[in-house]
């Protein structure tokens, strides 16, 4: 029986975990007046729930069953504005092994059309992986002077903002 419909489902609820972290975290930073910093990652809740729902019209098309899975609370307490970029980069990455480990399984089951599915979502995670290093670099630097610098940072260089790509999956119910 293959496990790959299942792993794709545990993978929404990731994605929609993630979204939720990414809100967690924007709020936060809309607390702390930081309001390039909190656009940012409401952004990034976003492309998260976009990601869950590109896999929920991946189901759909394929004549699965999709099951929406909740999920845990995210954490809402940081000790400065380091901690909640340092805990999206980290995210990231575990979403990139997950990715990997998800790609890994379609080509072990002979799913060609999954594993090729798959193929956006790594490159995507490439970028952002880089993209939140990038952010992680830059705030850890203003916070030694002021973090305010992130704030005009982010004006400028919209780190990790991009428009959909022609070659993402669709998502269920339209990219948001």
């Amino acid at each position: 029986m293959a496990r790959f419909p299942d792993a794709l489902t545990e993978q929404i609820a990731r994605e929609f975990g993630a979204s939720q972290q990414y809100v967690a975290i924007a709020v936060y930073f809309d607390t702390e007046t930081l309001p390039q910093l909190a656009a940012h990652f409401y952004r990034q809740a976003v492309e998260e729930r976009n990601h869950a729902m590109m896999i929920v019209q991946y189901l759909l098309d394929a004549g699965e069953k999709v099951a929406v899975p909740g999920v845990a609370a995210p954490r809402t307490d940081f000790d400065d504005v380091v901690a909640p970029v340092a805990l999206a980069l980290e995210q990231e990455r575990q979403v990139t092994e997950q990715i990997v480990e998800l790609a890994r399984l379609a080509r072990d089951e002979g799913d060609l059309v999954g594993e090729q599915f798959l193929h956006w979502f790594l490159q995507e995670q490439r970028e952002e992986v880089s993209s939140m290093s990038e952010l992680l670099a830059v705030v850890e630097r203003a916070t030694a002077s002021n973090v305010l610098l992130v704030e005009e940072y982010l004006a400028r260089t919209r780190v990790g903002e991009q428009q959909p790509e022609p070659s993402a999956p669709p998502a269920a119910g339209g990219a948001l």
